[in-house]
Order: C-alpha cells, then sequence, then structure tokens
C-alpha cells in the first residue's frame, strides 16, 4: 500500500509500505476513506520534536472495515467506522470514568501510520464506532474531523465547564481551536471569543458561533479579553496551542473560579506555581478521551446539526501529502484532507 513517511524534519515522501494485517484477535483492518495532516504532525516537520528514522505517519482516520479479528464481536466487515488517536478498550475503569486516552491499555494509532491506504486498529470494539450507514461523501470530512480536531476542541469546552450563560475565550486559531468555538456554541455559552490574527479563520469562527474576534496575543490579549468581561476575565479558556505563552495567556485571561482546559500538546510550558496558586483557576486537560465523545458526534455529524468538515480547506490526493504538509506549515491552509 501507500503511505506517508516522515525522514526527517521536512522530509515527508509517500512510499510503499508493508499492508497491514490481524496481528492480534482484537483488530480490525480498515480501508481509509479520508485521512488528513494534524497541526500535532508539524512539531516534527518543523524539528521541534525528533523525527526517529523513517516514522509512518497520521492519527486521523474514518474507513470501511475490511476485516476483524476473531474477538472483535461489535464491529463488522462492510461498516464505516470512525476511530480516535488513541486505541483504547473501553472497558478498564479509566476508561469507564471517560478517559479513553489514559487507558490502561491504549495503544497510539500515530505509530501505525493512518496516512495511508490501510490501516491496522488495535481493540477495535473499543475503538471504532460505527456510523448508522455509508455515509455520502459530503459527510466524510466532518466524520473525519471528530476523529481527533473535533472530539479535541469538545474536551477543551468541556474541560473548561462551558455551558449556558458563560463567556469563554478560545486561545488558538487552528482546526482545534475553531472546533473548541463550535463546541462552545453547542454547550450553550453565552459570549464566544476567538483570539485570531487570520482573516479566513476568524469568519470560520464566526460561522461557528465566535460573538467577538480579539487579534491580540500574550499581556495585550489578556488585556482585551479583560476588557470584554468588565475585568474579570473569561469564565472558561480553552488553550489549543500548547507553548508557554497560549498557556499563560489562558490562565491570565480566566476569572478567579474560572476554568482553562488545555488541550494543545505542550511543549516546553512551565507554570509558575505562585501565580497559580492566587490565581484561583481551575486547569483540566490533556490528550482528549474523543471515545468518550464519538457517539454524540456521530450522530450530530449525521444528523446535518454540526459541520465541522469546513476546517478542511484543502484536499489533495495521498500522493501529495508534502504538498500538505507545506501548506499547514506555512498557513496557507487550516487543515489538509488527504485521499487516498
Amino acid at each position: 500500500m501507500r503511505g506517508v513517511v516522515m525522514h526527517a524534519p521536512g522530509d515527508v515522501r509517500v512510499e510503499t509500505r508493508e499492508d497491514p494485517s490481524i496481528l492480534l484477535p482484537t483488530d480490525a483492518i480498515i480501508r481509509v476513506s479520508a485521512t488528513c495532516v494534524c497541526g500535532s504532525d508539524l512539531w516534527p516537520y518543523r524539528g521541534v520534536e525528533p523525527v526517529k528514522g523513517p516514522s509512518p505517519m497520521g492519527h486521523e482516520y474514518v474507513g470501511i472495515v475490511e476485516e476483524v479479528g476473531g474477538e472483535v464481536r461489535t464491529i463488522r466487515p462492510g461498516q464505516f467506522v470512525v476511530g480516535s488517536f488513541f486505541a483504547s478498550d473501553n472497558t478498564c475503569p479509566i476508561c469507564r470514568a471517560g478517559y479513553q486516552s489514559s487507558c490502561v491499555h491504549r495503544e497510539p494509532v500515530g505509530g501505525l501510520g493512518a496516512q495511508a491506504e490501510y490501516l491496522r486498529v488495535p481493540l477495535a470494539d473499543g475503538t471504532l464506532v460505527a456510523t448508522p450507514d455509508i455515509p455520502s461523501d459530503d459527510l466524510i470530512p466532518g466524520f473525519l474531523a471528530a476523529s481527533d480536531v473535533l472530539g479535541t476542541g469538545w474536551f477543551g469546552a468541556v474541560a473548561a465547564e462551558v455551558g449556558p450563560g458563560k463567556t469563554v475565550a478560545v486561545v488558538g486559531d487552528g482546526a482545534v481551536g475553531l472546533l473548541a468555538v463550535l463546541a462552545a456554541k453547542r454547550l450553550g455559552a453565552e459570549r464566544i471569543i476567538a483570539m485570531s490574527r487570520h482573516e479566513p479563520r476568524q469568519k470560520l469562527a464566526a460561522d461557528y458561533g465566535a460573538t467577538h474576534i480579539v487579534t491580540e496575543r500574550g499581556d495585550e490579549g489578556v488585556a482585551r479579553i479583560k476588557d470584554l468581561t468588565d475585568g474579570l476575565g473569561a469564565h472558561s479558556v480553552i488553550e489549543a496551542v500548547g507553548t508557554q505563552e497560549s498557556m499563560m495567556q489562558a490562565i491570565r485571561a480566566t476569572r478567579a473560579g474560572g476554568h482553562v482546559g488545555y488541550v494543545g500538546v505542550a511543549h516546553d510550558v512551565e507554570l509558575p506555581g505562585e501565580e497559580l496558586f492566587f490565581s484561583h483557576v481551575h486547569l483540566h486537560g490533556g490528550p482528549a478521551p474523543v471515545r468518550r465523545f464519538l457517539p454524540e458526534l456521530i450522530d450530530l455529524i449525521a444528523t446535518r446539526q454540526i459541520d465541522p468538515g469546513k476546517v478542511f480547506d484543502l484536499t489533495l490526493p495521498l500522493d501529495e501529502a508534502a504538498e500538505g504538509y507545506r501548506a499547514m506549515d506555512e498557513r496557507r491552509a487550516i487543515k489538509v484532507l488527504l485521499n487516498p
């Protein structure tokens, strides 16, 4: 099969890889209908994270089940399924508490390489969720978004305790941040402040429910949030970047007693203990337990109540994956969908 492999920072190639096969009786093999480039894929692409030899890439996927292992009971060949970036059994005590991305048997799908024609999915019964039927082509981008960026944005909103009557600020205007705006709207937020400097992203944020746009960053961005909230700060802030600046901006833009939901993959983030102590701000986040939300999100997409697929503003064949990485790295695209 063809699959995306990263050899070094900036060096992405589509190569012939070995077809996946059933290794364990709990596995499934899917024919990938759509996959995509994630913002977190850009960390190794930019050299911020090490590239450990030729690395299969991709952890977001939807597709048709081709084959299942002998112990798979709820997933069957022919179904269209959505999975998460962590495989989970969905039965352990951590999964039952709603944190499938910390499942005691979790396995990262990224190491298996979902930017490919086929994918082996471990723990298929606990990881994959089937759609009601085979979706029309126009729904596939939305289901693909549910595999990571929608589920992650949704978790950010839930972790930030977004709800009716609250003012929400979103730090980060990538796909996760934009879909956190959508989630905040669905969860009933009264005001949603999107922090963005880029006009196409500002427009999509407004489409998804943002009531205010703040273009400033850092301390200036915090000051603007305070100006909009009678000097108090937002009730809920979603951090969707993962840098020191974005995390401190999120914490400082939150009112005392408010909540920060942080879902940006942290890189060299250090929290000042004394400032945090006196802030009275709640912090919750981490790798999103996408599996917790998939049934609800799949229903919302299938019934066309939400359209998260609009974050994909560039679609390319799998063979042009290198251009997709370049487009996202250069911020010419919000998120790139790849068609195998």
